[in-house]
């Protein structure tokens, strides 16, 4: 199983257990309830069908997790992911949650896409069958297509941590040329708190990523970042990085603004009181932007909010220092790097942005994973045991005086 797939079935065994991880699961009288419960309602697997995992499995992938992280969760040998199962309890609860997520959706439609994602083989069940259920279950159910788009509140801090990104202005740089500037924030959902803010040239990921690791040094890691669906935002690398320090991204639904309310209404009063307020002939490099932008966000953090009844969102943060629980910084570096495959050639040299690094010969022809921080200023191979070992530039001249190992076919003396 290739790496990539390995990681995948790892993110869905994590989707299972994360509200275990970060507190947020519904009140359970134990914890073999909440895995009864999970074990009912089905995971979504990476190919995109429903799958039905017992207690028992479910219970063994917290405890791995728990004792070793998330690297534990990752598969070390099984390829049979997505045989089809026997027709039993399993079929009848991925016929419930397809006909209660999509009510419009008709039994021959439902009949397809069990026959597409491999529930139901040729011959081995009819339509007529599926039907007949599905007639019953809406009999006994009401079911709407309305979306809850209330608004809501988290009651503490580090709940869930809302980002997005702003355009801003146009910067003209020393070379005369102007640019676009892009303002990249996120927000604490209860107390309105900025907990990091930057500007960019571009809204890419990586920029997200270096003001998230900045939030999580500060402020501890929330146990929810909330984003929506753009592709600096939705992505394997974010997923990755969110099981690594223990929180979980959830993605707003499309057309639902309530869900990241609080942090448009901030850009909105960035671009009426800052942006509006800038004479851009006053600078000339991002890095002034970005000291007018953080003397800004520490006002902004002090000053009174009406909607916290006149207390500063610096202060409400800080009223519940409890659940402030910052990562050590050696977890912190190794979570935010990024990561990637490679196959090493036979000379144990590998290639990343058309620039040659060599490896140890021990992973000549293998396919391995790297991991790396943005600037490529320090790259890791990832061991058997998650170990992360340094690579570094090929040099042919110092390998030309480097004493190779001779590879003994008999044996013998020399």
């Amino acid at each position: 199983m290739e790496q990539e797939k390995k990681q995948a079935v790892a993110l869905m065994r994590y989707s299972a257990i994360a509200p275990l991880i970060t507190g947020t699961q519904e009140d359970y009288e134990s914890l073999s309830a909440y895995f009864r419960t999970v074990s009912a309602k089905g995971i979504k697997a990476p190919d995109g069908s429903l799958r039905h995992y017992s207690p028992g499995t479910l219970e063994k992938w917290y405890l791995s997790y728990r004792k070793s992280g998330f690297d534990a969760l990752v598969p070390t040998g099984r390829s049979d992911c997505g045989v089809s199962r026997k027709i039993d309890e399993d079929l009848k609860e991925q016929i419930i949650y397809l006909k209660h997520h999509y009510p419009r959706m008709s039994a021959a439609a439902i009949y397809k896409q069990l026959q597409d994602n491999g529930s139901i083989r040729s011959g081995q069940l009819s339509e007529s069958t599926v039907c007949r259920f599905i007639n019953q279950l809406v009999l006994q159910e009401r079911l709407t297509n309305n979306q809850d788009m209330r608004r809501y509140e988290r009651p503490h801090i580090n709940e869930v941590w809302c980002g997005d990104s702003s355009a801003g202005p146009y910067l003209k740089t020393a070379d005369g040329k102007k640019h676009r500037v892009y303002v990249i924030a996120l927000i604490d959902d209860a107390s309105r708190f900025i907990l990091g803010a930057d500007v960019f040239f571009n809204d890419t990921f990586v920029n997200l990523m270096s003001v998230m690791k900045s939030a999580v040094s500060k402020y501890g890691r929330p146990k929810v970042f909330n984003f929506d669906n753009g592709a600096a935002y939705k992505n394997r690398q974010m997923e990755l990085l969110a099981a690594r320090i223990g929180s979980v991204i959830s993605y707003c639904r499309p057309y639902t603004p309530t869900q990241k309310a609080k942090i448009e209404r901030w850009f909105r009063t960035l671009k009426d009181q800052w942006m509006a307020s800038l004479d851009m002939r006053d600078f000339h490099t991002l890095e002034e932007l970005r000291g007018s932008l953080l003397t800004y966000v520490r006002s902004y953090n002090q000053s009174p909010h009406s909607s916290l009844k006149g207390v500063s969102p610096q202060e409400r943060f800080f009223q519940e220092p409890e659940l402030i629980s910052r990562l050590p910084d050696e977890l912190i570096d190794s979570s935010f790097l990024l990561e990637i495959e490679r196959r090493v050639s036979s000379d144990s040299v590998i290639v990343i942005d058309q620039v040659e690094y060599e490896v140890d010969y021990r992973f000549a022809k293998q396919r391995i994973t790297l991991r790396y921080t943005p600037d490529m200023k320090d790259i890791f191979i990832v061991e058997a045991d998650g170990s992360l070992t340094p690579i570094r530039l090929l040099n042919k001249h110092d390998n030309a005086s480097v004493k190779r190992d001779k590879v003994r076919l008999t044996g013998g003396e020399d």
